[in-house]
């Protein structure tokens, strides 16, 4: 074999082998759904989707902060039962509605007058966030379980199914479950 062509299958064999470490890395690196690390990211994005930072001020929807200030969703896989629960809180800021907030549980005791958890089985998720269907049936069905204030909640079903798509908007991994 002359040295030419030994160069370039070495340098063809180096390329094959850093392009399979980089997709391993990054296969590893990503977070599973419903961590800490999702929720903040889950915040980002939540404050890129206008429907969810204009539409709920418009609504009244951040009016109902239990006088905090904020409101508070807690969200959960309801397979990964050893799982902890992760948060996002939302506060009116600049005439929008944005999540100041997105990680571990920090508000110990909710009021579910004015905040919300929400859990589905890790399937479900990933029904939701495709936009295989929305909030009214997923309800119906028994594929998202809910508390909070279901009135306020039936009254802002734009945003509702805004922000279950954003669960499929954010890249993870459903693999595992989160860590506590």
């Amino acid at each position: 074999m002359n040295a030419t062509l030994w160069r370039t299958l070495s340098v063809v064999a180096s390329l094959g082998a850093l392009i399979s470490a980089t997709g391993a890395a990054q296969a590893q690196a990503q977070t599973d759904m419903m961590s800490a690390a999702w929720a903040k990211s889950a915040c980002d994005a939540w404050n890129a989707e206008p429907v969810l930072t204009d539409k709920l001020v418009e609504s009244g929807w951040m009016k109902n902060d239990a006088n905090r200030g904020f409101k508070v969703m807690q969200v959960y896989r309801t397979d990964c039962s050893t799982s902890p629960r992760v948060e996002l809180r939302v506060a009116e800021r600049d005439g929008k509605a944005r999540c100041i907030y997105g990680g571990k549980v920090e508000t110990a005791k909710l009021d579910l007058t004015a905040d919300y958890v929400m859990h589905a089985e890790t399937k479900s998720w990933g029904e939701m966030g495709r936009g295989e269907y929305g909030p009214m049936r997923a309800m119906m069905f028994g594929d998202l379980q809910f508390d909070g204030p279901s009135f306020e909640a039936m009254n802002n079903m734009e945003p509702f199914a805004k922000f279950l798509l954003l669960v499929g908007k954010v890249p993870a991994s459903t693999a595992r479950c989160p860590a506590q």
